[in-house]
């Protein structure tokens, strides 16, 4: 039999407000499931797709079975015991989410072939986000049920329902965007909207007088959850981290090791900026884009995707009389910079994105490096013909463009194949060199081709003999790409598919070593071969 309904259902006050936190609620979790899932598979319009589709998917099978369970039942205390139950699952996703993650990825690994980090992605977000999602998703057809009375008022109740769901929507949309994840982080934002679903039902359950030990063990393991979730980071793994941090934009690391400081930003195995202590080349791209300033003479040096200045310290240190700015659309990472980075203080840095500086902008430069990327692949914005069009206009007639093409990509119609081709289309020279021992390549492209015969000359009347050592090296090795058809415009460029399918090539070579003796020897023989 059921129990007498809670008076705070009387004048259906309750029943809007349980409405409103769980719009709020929803949107909440879906951006921070974009946030607790960017150290791992980046935040590409993929993996939000993935989020997107996941959360709609399951908030659609929650309204059908909510509906289903009000019309056989109208009991609000199922209700608000299935909040109770979401909200202990949303506060232990700070807990255990990432540990899910490694362990979902380390059983893919060794079970597919082929797109791993979006399998990946995809059963992460099912493990972690469908149960909560599904129980919200039945609140809106409990609600109607509960407060509907008659047929008189029924669409005006099932339209403020709506709307205060919505209205909680849109804060719930802003307000861990651009409050809670910059300011307190992704795990304390998780337990915020897991305390408030929490709250709710155990107001209800105590005006009515009922679930007392549910609601005394539930508050205990929200506590628990609290404390330890917000205790450890997304690397909890790694003891050398001098920073670990978010922005509006990313998650961002800072790490320690006995040779250099390293950057890095949601992807979290990546390197997007390096100090070498004690000075001395760096060892990653950075190294080889030096051959623009040395062709150049230094001269005014723009580079789109400051980072923490690793290119600009560089110059610095190389080509002292150039004028270098910088352009950074999350100013955090410009405050990292200066923190842990030593970047000089008169090395200016704008905060904005690098296309609209250009579209701004009415200077020229002799070197423009392009190396902005979001997560793993470069905005689209900045890969299309529009785009290195834009760049070319703020070139000098001698200038260089450099950019970072990030991943060594192989087959046909692969990202790099695409960026050739469209930077092909707008400047008429192009030299492009693989730098050794990571997987990025570097692309040099300029409206003369006779700028790209001054290099060797220029290396070997350098002073610093390391320096010119790699530019001879790079005057030696780097060669002229064929050109195609595959051109990346404003309309079409699905950076971020070819980007994904490179990386997970990329990771699959590394991996097919492993996966041999995993299908030989079984697990034990992968940890012996360690």
């Amino acid at each position: 039999m059921n129990r007498e309904p809670s008076p705070l259902l009387a004048n259906k006050n309750f029943l809007y407000a349980t409405e409103f936190f769980s719009g709020m609620s929803i949107m909440a979790v879906e951006l921070g499931a974009g946030r607790l899932l960017a150290p791992y598979f980046s935040s590409s319009q993929i993996v939000w797709t993935i989020i997107i589709g996941t959360i709609m998917i399951a908030l659609a099978l929650g309204n059908v079975w909510g509906g289903r369970r009000a019309d056989i039942d109208a009991d609000p205390a199922k209700l608000y015991r299935r909040l109770i139950f979401a909200a202990l699952w949303i506060g232990a996703i700070p807990v255990l989410g990432k540990f899910l993650i490694l362990g979902v990825a380390g059983v893919l690994i060794v079970a597919i072939d082929t797109n791993l980090l979006i399998w990946a992605a995809l059963v992460s977000c099912m493990a972690i986000f469908v149960a909560p999602l599904f129980v919200l998703g039945t609140v809106t057809p409990s609600l109607v049920k509960y407060a509907t009375d008659n047929l008189e008022h029924n669409g005006r109740i099932v339209g403020n329902l709506n709307a205060f769901n919505t209205v909680g929507s849109i804060i719930g949309t802003f307000l861990p965007t651009f409050v809670t994840i910059p300011a307190v982080g992704t795990a304390i934002t998780f337990m915020i909207f897991s305390g408030i679903l929490l709250l709710l039902g155990v107001i209800y359950f105590v005006s009515i007088g009922a679930r007392k030990v549910l609601c005394v063990m539930s508050v205990v393991i929200f506590l628990t959850c609290g404390v330890v979730g917000s205790s450890s980071g997304f690397a909890f793994w790694q003891k050398n981290l001098l920073y670990e941090g978010e922005s509006i934009y990313n998650y961002l690391q800072v790490r320690d090791t006995p040779r250099q400081i390293i950057f890095s930003t949601n992807v979290l195995f990546g390197v997007q900026s390096v100090k070498v202590k004690g000075g001395g080349l760096t060892g990653y791209y950075y190294d080889y884009a030096l051959a623009a300033p040395l062709m150049t003479g230094g001269g005014k040096i723009l580079i789109l995707g400051m980072g923490t200045g690793t290119f600009a310290e560089q110059c610095r240190k190389y080509f002292p009389a150039s004028q270098i700015v910088g352009v950074e659309i999350d100013e955090k990472i410009t405050a990292l910079a200066r923190k842990y980075f030593d970047l000089p203080a008169d090395v200016e840095v704008v905060t904005y994105d690098g296309r609209a500086f250009l579209q701004a902008d009415a200077n020229v430069y002799d070197v423009i490096l392009v190396d902005a990327f979001q997560d793993i692949s470069p905005p689209f914005q900045m890969s299309s013909t529009e785009f290195f069009s834009l760049v070319k206009s703020h070139l000098t007639s001698r200038g260089v463009m450099v950019v970072n093409l990030n991943m060594r990509a192989s087959g046909a119609g692969n990202i790099n194949e695409y960026l050739i081709d469209t930077i092909g289309k707008i400047f008429p020279a192009e030299k492009i060199i693989d730098a050794r021992g990571v997987t990025n390549r570097v692309l040099f492209a300029a409206a003369d081709e006779k700028i790209f015969d001054t290099l060797r000359s220029r290396a070997e009347a350098l002073g610093d003999a390391e320096l010119a050592a790699l530019m001879i090296q790079t005057a030696d090795e780097w060669s002229t790409p064929a050109r195609g058809s595959n051109i990346l415009t404003d309309d079409r460029a699905p950076v971020e598919m070819l980007s994904m399918r490179a990386l997970d090539a990329i990771i699959q070579q590394h991996l097919s070593y492993f996966k041999d003796i995993y299908r030989r020897d079984g697990l034990d023989g992968v940890l012996n071969s360690f």
